[in-house]
């Protein structure tokens, strides 16, 4: 009789299945954890956003800017994009009177002085839901 050495056909059929269901587990979890990576990215984003407004705020001496393009450029150029995938990973600030109300993408600066408490407040302009369910206008 000869020595055989080697896998039976069987063996390597349930190590392809093995591998097989471990793929189909492991690739949807990756998948959300790419999303909850784009969503801490646009908290940061929003972050930098926020305390370039404040410092802009404190150094004009309580006035807010009218925009984040023009004369805000050198506290926070450019603009950091929204990375969330339901926020459109732009970089779009969409000026506003109100907080969000709809789905829409990129971010929402408050510019209205009589839309107290959120006079130069920033937002991710969309109501839609993170991957807690939260909506993006509650960070």
């Amino acid at each position: 009789m000869r020595n055989k050495k080697g896998f039976t056909l069987i063996e390597l059929m349930i190590v392809v299945a093995i591998i097989g269901i471990l793929a189909a587990i492991a690739i949807p979890r990756f998948a959300q954890m790419l999303e909850k990576a784009r969503e801490g990215a646009t908290k940061g984003n929003l972050g930098s956003l926020r305390s370039a407004v404040s410092i802009y705020y404190s150094e004009r001496e309580g006035t807010f800017p009218n925009d984040l393009t023009t004369s805000f450029t050198s506290y926070l150029y450019p603009v950091p994009a929204t990375k969330a995938t339901p926020l459109g990973n732009t970089n779009t600030v969409n000026l506003a009177a109100t907080p969000p109300n709809a789905v829409g993408t990129g971010w929402c600066y408050i510019t209205d002085p009589t839309a107290l408490p959120y006079q130069g407040y920033i937002f991710p302009n969309s109501t839609a839901t993170d991957t807690k369910g939260n909506s993006f206008t509650t960070y």
